[in-house]
């Protein structure tokens, strides 16, 4: 069986040496037992990192020929450079795992999907078992994002990211999506197989600062929701409606005050529902926008990325 670990990396310079060092000895490990062919490989994805990334990830491939690389031709994002990584490394793999660079996935959970897989699972996820190593605010937005996620009816499993194992059968499957506004954590599920969870403890970053700020959270969570759901689209046809009822009934009180011959006052009542409904029209507007704009993109049928270089 040849396994290929897939990892992105953007800017990781402070860190890249000691993931591979981890990773070395890992897959050394699965080879000495036999549990993993000597082809077996770790593949980093360079996303147009703007530091040494690339230098290290030549001078490893020159050292180990374990190690292999895929360099973009710009930076693309996470989610499009770990699907170029997947998509390279199943012309020669039979099953991938995707973790990130960091590592704070547990490199150990390896040999828990790897036993899976024997068992006739063709995708494995791995999930955190805890988020207590998270400040309260990222701990809270995230259980938000999948309970909303949830909500909407998107299958996607709980407190997953991207670390997870998947069959040729399943990239073969994966490359059958073409979407331009990719949410890998909502796809995968879509291509069914035989699937199973694994739960691993996630550590701390150790060197570099975390690729993912408030501004990228809430900018994948937003393409997560409007690629996956309409459904914001019907709550704004529910909530058109809910007001819609409402105004009826001002206006009926109003036509019977002024029939009975009182003044109506409401300079007060009447600024707050002009501004609120400004904004939930705005917000409408917003959300309807969210979907045209994706509609757009998707049209255009634009490259999702280039790669400028392989290493093997």
């Amino acid at each position: 069986m040849i396994l290929y670990l897939v990892i992105p990396a953007y800017n990781e310079e402070a860190i890249l040496e000691h993931t591979a060092k981890k990773l070395k000895e890992k897959m050394d490990n699965l080879i000495e037992q036999k549990e993993i062919s000597p082809k077996s490989k770790v593949m980093f994805v360079d996303d147009g990192s703007k530091d040494l990334t690339w230098e290290i990830i030549t001078n490893l491939n020159k050292e180990n020929t374990l190690f292999s690389g895929v360099k973009l031709s710009c930076n693309k994002g996470h989610q499009f450079a770990l699907l170029a990584g997947l998509m390279e490394a199943k012309k020669d793999a039979d099953v991938v795992i995707s973790m990130d660079a960091d590592l704070q996935d547990d490199i150990n959970v390896i040999d828990k999907m790897l036993k899976e897989y024997k068992d006739g699972n063709e995708i494995v996820y791995g999930v955190r078992s805890s988020r207590k190593k998270d400040t309260f605010f990222k701990r809270t937005t995230a259980q938000m994002f999948y309970k909303l996620m949830r909500f909407l009816g998107v299958n996607i499993i709980y407190n997953h990211a991207d670390c997870r194992l998947m069959s040729k059968k399943v990239l073969d499957e994966l490359e059958n999506f073409k979407e331009v506004n990719l949410f890998l954590r909502g796809i995968i599920p879509l291509i069914g197989f035989k699937s199973n969870i694994v739960y691993y403890e996630r550590g701390i970053r150790i060197a570099g600062e975390s690729k993912y700020p408030l501004k990228k959270m809430f900018s994948f969570a937003m393409d997560g929701i409007t690629s996956f759901s309409i459904k914001p689209l019907r709550l704004i046809l529910v909530m058109g409606t809910f007001i819609l009822i409402i105004s009826i009934a001002i206006m009926l009180y109003a036509l019977i005050v002024k029939i009975l011959g009182h003044t109506v006052a409401g300079w007060t009542f009447l600024t707050i529902s002009v501004w609120f409904i400004g904004g939930v029209q705005m917000i409408s507007i917003g959300i309807i926008g969210e979907y045209i704009g994706k509609i757009y993109n998707e049209t255009k049928s634009r490259p999702r990325y280039i790669i400028e270089k392989v290493i093997k």
